[in-house]
């Protein structure tokens, strides 16, 4: 009934659809497996798509040939890049999506994928022999034979929804958990865990009263996630709204924490410190008078509301009491509660770099498995396994990005090497190199990547060419074009700025605080034609590579001077325990990871200088 797979991707969630088209493209057999067919890609929690450091991943995504970007922009209702008004390694793109078209137009882009096979039911358990795997079971008693196995089960391992005093088991709402696999590995020898995560409840956007909320708008001129020309900027956008909380809104829901299984230990799961339920809000802030919330669309045509920033397991009397004591939210009527799930995680320290697992060869985890939170962050795993499970069943080289070139690397490298006692959710200051690393960027870093993986195609990375040409070609005009006082002193009093009294560089110019290029090119009309062939992407670099220039040179010294310890390659075979130099904790960190480089075992949590000096001339460095 079926062949041999190359891949077998468990679960269709962001990490499973970005595994299963990346594996398929480049060319493997992939079969995706779950457990219906109708919720492929589907956004379990709220509508959106990137954010502050999750925006730089969807781009990266994009740039590396994935699917997360053009799916994004094609589902676009909303767009906004938060943090203008702070330096560019903090810009940030951020969609508002429609969920029906947002699954919709995944679900399409896989069935137009060569190679890829779809079965829907639930897989039970892995085969694996002689440590490698073999295949997959299902509930009917199937076993499907593969190569490789890509886990991403997000909330479903022996998930449990928890409503105030009632639990059921599922894995969503309205979706059974998946029963087998998590016992299956820890047979296998697997340590594994319990998280938690949680939704607000949905309400009918009928019953609202918008008048009484902040506006929130998208940006007058949006910009898209792709880079590719396969989309466009949205060009019409939804409003989306803010609302806040009140004192009599936090009275209401204390009138539950009696009954909450957050406080009566009903839930044992690790929760997420910067995505907290209202209730824990409240309870951890009581100082607070008051908490945002975000009334976002659920769509174009839909008349559900997602409630941002009011998650909760309360009971669901005292979650419709609160929601009514929100101004705007008097007469709102709620079409499902809030709830908590609780789900098995595997410590992603048991992993590779490549997220091959160290216990099982060509037995792959993405995603929440590995103990992350965010579509984001679960679609670059499945994209990165997806890439790494082709590349060992052709025999080909392992794809593992440093932590200088992409938020990807970082998201990894933190699993793999310190792990998560909570659900892991990606920030810009968690990258060291985040000037590096912007969103405007990710094309220039990743696409040839891309390219050679066979993901992305020629005509984008000869566009990803000609940009980086542009740019170089326009920063050096800008050094050599000089504009007189006569030219510019009357457009930079109106900037606030102060005039000048010789002629000075256009590149100078940008150099000032609170000036860009387009400013300057909008005082001069000359400069205005001259400049007119390159585009607003090249400008928008080229200003950023001139205004941060002394910032990213000494960012990219910095990188030089740890690639070096990345270039050293530690032994597999290498004795920690008989190295009595080292920390006991060293020892026990170093023999449990084993690092591969110096460099990824200078980053392991517990590994001090001390056990690096001691390594590094074990090493004979």
């Amino acid at each position: 009934m079926f062949p041999i797979y190359d891949v077998i991707v468990v679960g269709a969630g962001h990490a499973g659809c970005e595994a299963a088209h990346a594996a398929a493209k480049m060319g493997s057999s992939v079969l995706l497996c779950t457990m219906n067919m109708n919720t492929i890609a589907q956004m379990s929690c709220n509508p959106a798509m990137g954010g502050v450091a999750k925006g730089q991943i969807i781009r990266e995504i994009d740039a590396l040939g994935g699917m997360s970007g053009i799916i994004s922009d094609k589902s676009t209702i909303q767009f906004r890049m938060l943090n203008r008004s702070k330096g560019p390694a903090m810009w940030s793109p951020r969609s508002q999506n429609d969920r029906m078209r947002f699954a919709e137009e995944w679900r399409l882009a896989l069935e137009s994928t060569p190679n890829l096979d779809f079965w829907q039911e639930m897989v039970t358990g892995i085969v694996v022999k002689n440590g490698k795997v073999q295949g997959v079971k299902t509930s009917l008693g199937l076993e499907i034979k593969c190569k490789s196995i890509v886990l991403t089960n997000g909330t479903f391992l022996n998930g449990i929804i928890h409503i105030g005093e009632k639990k059921m088991g599922g894995g969503r709402t309205g979706e059974s958990a998946s029963k087998g696999i998590t016992e299956d590995l820890i047979n296998l020898g697997f340590e594994s865990g319990r998280m938690k995560t949680g939704t607000p409840p949905r309400v009918d956007g009928r019953s609202l009263d918008y008048s009484l909320m902040e506006v929130q708008e998208g940006d007058t001129n949006p910009e898209k996630f792709s880079y590719s020309s396969k989309t466009s900027p949205v060009q019409k956008q939804r409003n989306c709204w803010i609302t806040y909380t009140n004192k009599e809104v936090h009275e209401t829901l204390e009138t539950g924490f009696d009954r909450s299984p957050m406080f009566n230990g009903r839930i044992q799961g690790l929760g997420p410190r910067y995505c907290p339920s209202i209730e824990d809000k409240i309870n951890r802030f009581a100082e607070r008078e008051r908490h945002q919330i975000f009334v976002e669309p659920e769509g174009w045509n839909t008349v559900e509301i997602y409630v941002n920033g009011f998650s909760t397991s309360l009971p669901e009397d005292v979650q419709y009491k609160a929601l009514r004591k929100i101004k705007g939210f008097e007469n709102a009527k709620m079409f499902r509660p809030g709830y908590a799930i609780e789900y098995d995680f595997f410590p992603p320290t048991q992993l590779n770099l490549t997220l091959e697992t160290k216990l099982v060869e060509n037995l792959y985890f993405a995603g929440q498995i590995n103990g992350t939170t965010g579509y984001e962050e679960a679609a670059a795993q499945g994209l990165m396994a997806g890439i790494n499970a082709h590349n060992k069943i052709q025999k080909k080289e392992a794809f593992v990005l440093k932590r200088s070139e992409a938020y990807i690397a970082v998201l990894i490298d933190d699993l793999i090497n310190k792990g998560t006692e909570e659900p892991y959710r990606m920030f810009t200051s968690r990258a060291e190199f985040r000037l590096l690393l912007r969103q405007d960027n990710a094309d220039l870093r990743l696409t040839p990547y891309g390219y050679d993986l066979g993901l992305a195609n020629e005509k984008e990375y000869k566009q990803t060419q000609l940009k980086a040409e542009k740019t170089e070609e326009l920063t050096k005009r800008l050094e050599k074009i000089r504009l007189s006082p006569n030219q510019i002193n009357e457009g930079l009093e109106q900037l606030n700025t102060a005039v000048i009294k010789e002629k000075i560089t256009v590149e100078k110019l940008i150099k000032r605080p609170n000036i860009g290029l387009n400013d300057i090119i909008n005082i001069n009309e000359d400069l205005k034609e001259e400049l007119k062939e390159y585009t607003s992407p090249v400008k928008e670099q080229t200003e950023i590579l001139i205004k941060y220039k002394s910032y990213i040179d000494k960012e990219r010294q910095m990188v030089e001077k740890i690639n070096n310890l990345e270039d050293l390659k530690i032994p597999a075979t290498i004795p920690y325990e008989e190295i009595k130099a080292l920390s006991a904790e060293g020892r026990q960190k170093l023999g449990k990871i084993k690092p591969q480089t110096l460099g990824q075992a200078s980053r392991i949590s517990g590994v001090s200088p001390a056990d690096m000096s001691i390594l590094t001339i074990y090493l004979g460095r």
